[in-house]
């Protein structure tokens, strides 16, 4: 569960939103740390074989569709998994994301939670 600005959030929800999209064979959520929020949802997203998307294409998707705070702030693709014997170890995704500097320089950030939508920055 993250919380999101004072919103609790559920990964899962947002994953099952995200394998929807045509492009995507799996969709893994987790909390990247944020001076505003405290934390906001970063999705690693694995591409079906032969698909392309960008990470706009990703966040226009949920556009709409998803509340704006459960909108991932972050997105990133991978072609493999930090796995235990038997699931995603969401600890290894989390750890990624404070060693890259990348990830803290977010290409959308929220306007205020009461216009729950985004903007490019």
């Amino acid at each position: 569960m993250l919380k999101v600005g004072g919103e609790n959030v559920a990964a899962v929800e947002i994953e099952g939103f995200l394998s929807h999209h045509p492009a995507i064979q799996l969709a893994q959520v987790v909390s990247a740390p944020d001076n505003k929020y405290v934390e906001v949802p970063a999705a690693f997203i694995q591409l079906k074989d032969g698909m392309a998307a960008t990470e706009d294409e990703i966040i226009e998707f949920c556009k709409g569709q998803l509340s704006s705070f459960k909108i991932p702030r972050y997105v990133r693709f991978v072609t493999e998994w930090p796995m235990s014997a038997t699931k995603i170890q969401k600890i290894r995704l989390r750890e990624q994301i404070a060693t890259l500097d990348t990830w803290m320089n977010p290409t959308h950030t929220y306007l205020s939670k009461s216009s729950r939508s985004l903007h490019g920055a």
